[in-house]
């Protein structure tokens, strides 16, 4: 597989994390055989078919690669830059030891500012975002160790190979809160995805709450949409804002 990114450093982000990734020998990913500035060649991975013993083995899996952890919350893989990327859009990968006020600092509100800026989110609702970035350390739940993510884990990043093991690819990789990496899955859909939270939890136990958590953890990709989008993903960003104000 050859991929080219005009992006400053976004081949750079990209290997770094998927080698990163493997580094943790739990969850397969595309060996990467070279890259330069522009250019990225990767394993070609054979498509199939997931199934339910696949689904669950690849929650298993991705326990292990979060269990795998990071020096902090934001930390970027060996090699990788500061300003990476979250598919098109920028991200900056800043480290922090405290999860609640890393993800309001260097996820939330950078997009949220971004988002007002633009005209798609209203200064009303820009205020509901803030106030749950406020309650973050409440909402947040038990604390947890930095974990390994990919990041950017929606379905269309799983690809599932012949054999019916799941593969990831384009990686967002830094150190998170490894429920980031099971809400952005359950945001857009994906096959079997109660196996693979069957699997997940039957290796790692998710706190208690962890369900009505799921919508903090995507605040930030669905601002991150708006910001690229539009609207739509602005209205569902707000919605999720004021469900979490009104636990």
């Amino acid at each position: 597989m050859v991929k080219r990114a005009d992006a400053p450093d976004a081949v750079r982000a990209e290997a770094a994390g998927l080698r990163w990734l493997a580094d943790s020998a739990t969850v397969r990913v595309p060996l990467v055989h070279g890259d330069d500035p522009r250019w990225l060649v990767t394993e070609l991975v054979a498509t199939g078919r997931p199934t339910t013993h696949s689904a669950h083995r690849f929650g298993r899996d991705l326990a292990a690669l979060h269990a795998s952890g990071a020096p902090e919350f934001g930390a970027p893989p060996p090699g990788g830059p500061v300003d990476a990327y979250i598919g098109l859009a920028p991200m900056r990968n800043i480290p922090g030891d405290n999860w609640p006020r890393w993800y309001a600092e260097q996820r939330v509100l950078p997009y949220l500012r971004t988002a007002v800026d633009g005209g798609v989110v209203l200064p009303a609702e820009s205020a509901d975002v803030e106030r749950v970035c406020e309650r973050l350390p409440e909402l947040a739940g038990p604390a947890e160790p930095p974990a390994r993510l990919h990041g950017d884990l929606w379905h269309g990043n799983v690809v599932w190979g012949r054999e019916g093991t799941a593969w990831l690819i384009d990686p967002a990789a830094h150190g998170g809160h490894r429920e980031t990496d099971l809400a952005m899955l359950s945001l857009f859909g994906c096959p079997f995805l109660d196996g693979v939270l069957d699997g997940y939890r039957a290796a790692a136990p998710l706190a208690d709450g962890w369900e009505e958590r799921v919508g903090l953890h995507q605040l930030f990709p669905l601002l991150v949409h708006a910001v690229l989008f539009g609207r739509g993903f602005a209205e569902q960003a707000v919605a999720v804002a004021r469900t979490a104000l009104a636990r």
